[in-house]
């Protein structure tokens, strides 16, 4: 293993070789797993090329945008398939990648192995992760740049909305830094656990949680909601086409709200005396406009950078500091 690790290349076909010492092994110890990660990345990445010049086409032959294109992207099993396997990702990195990517090591105890021979303990780890990181960066930088290529000039005719998970944790920043944190959590799981299997399920509720539950709470939370008041009755300005509905009510003249419902009486008459009786004159909506959308991926990304950072130290912290 010294050997491995140290020995300068010989004139063989070792000087050839791309990857050397420790990098060269911390890639073929996982180059099943890093082969079927950028095979997936690769084959969704010329789907997405494919699906983008097949609307494209469409579009340009129903005369869009003069002329109305219908809905395209409804029941589109292309567009399905695609947002399934970019959002089962993180999923992938957390489990397959993340969990076992030390565990394994320590179950195994190819972590006492290496690093009693020629390198340290920090150099081991921080190999280890750099691998993870960049397989995630990459995948993540490839298919979100791809994906908001295709989204962003057709927004108006995806059924998905921009503050949807399926569009605002794919576009843009967020995705690669999505699979950061997650592959970050995976592999701080499986250094506590030190047992593949256990990291492995560990990560899959965790991923599970935070995807399903906690960042959905999260995202809607990043932007700063705005008021806009309108006549009873009557249609929202063209601009608000793009704007995501928070909460809505109904208001007087004053300009005190009531919650919408307030007037659902049975019989219009009733209806009428109850508007009436609070003075009810205005419509009102509370939204994010889309143009905030930037600021929020932006923000939703550094937050996730710093827990990926926080993970990171407590992970070099805990591997440093107890027995593998």
């Amino acid at each position: 293993m010294s050997a491995t690790l140290t020995e300068k290349p010989t004139a063989t076909g070792s000087d050839r070789r791309l990857l050397r010492g420790l990098l060269w092994l911390v890639v073929r110890q996982h180059r099943i797993a890093l082969t079927c990660v950028l095979g997936l990345t690769l084959l969704t990445a010329i789907w997405i090329v494919y699906e983008r010049n097949e609307l494209v086409q469409f579009l340009d032959a129903k005369g869009w945008p003069e002329k109305d294109a219908g809905q395209p992207m409804e029941n589109h099993r292309g567009y399905e398939y695609i947002t399934n396997i970019i959002n089962g990702l993180p999923l992938i990195l957390a489990v397959f990648i993340g969990a076992p990517l030390i565990a394994g090591d320590q179950e195994s105890g190819t972590a006492q192995l290496v690093t009693t021979q020629s390198v340290s303990r920090r150099q081991w780890l921080i190999a280890k992760l750099g691998l993870a990181y960049t397989l995630a960066l990459v995948s993540g930088v490839v298919l979100s740049a791809l994906f908001t290529w295709w989204w962003k000039p057709y927004r108006s005719i995806f059924l998905s909305g921009w503050t949807d998970g399926v569009i605002f944790d794919n576009t843009g920043p967020v995705l690669p830094a999505f699979l950061l944190f997650l592959t970050a959590a995976g592999i701080t799981i499986g250094v506590l656990v030190r047992r593949v299997l256990p990291a492995m399920v560990g990560a899959f509720l965790f991923t599970s949680v935070t995807t399903l539950f906690v960042w959905d709470e999260i995202r809607l939370r990043l932007g700063s909601s705005q008021m806009f008041t309108y006549p009873k009755d009557t249609e929202l300005p063209e601009r608000f086409a793009d704007a995501y509905e928070v909460d809505r009510w109904v208001g007087s003249a004053d300009g005190t709200l009531y919650n919408w419902g307030i007037c659902a009486e049975t019989t219009e008459k009733a209806q009428n005396a109850c508007i009436e009786k609070h003075g009810i004159v205005n419509d009102v909506i509370e939204y994010l406009d889309y143009s905030q959308m930037g600021a929020m991926q932006w923000t939703a990304t550094g937050l996730l950078l710093a827990g990926t950072a926080l993970l990171t130290a407590f992970t070099l912290w805990w591997a440093s500091r107890r027995p593998l």
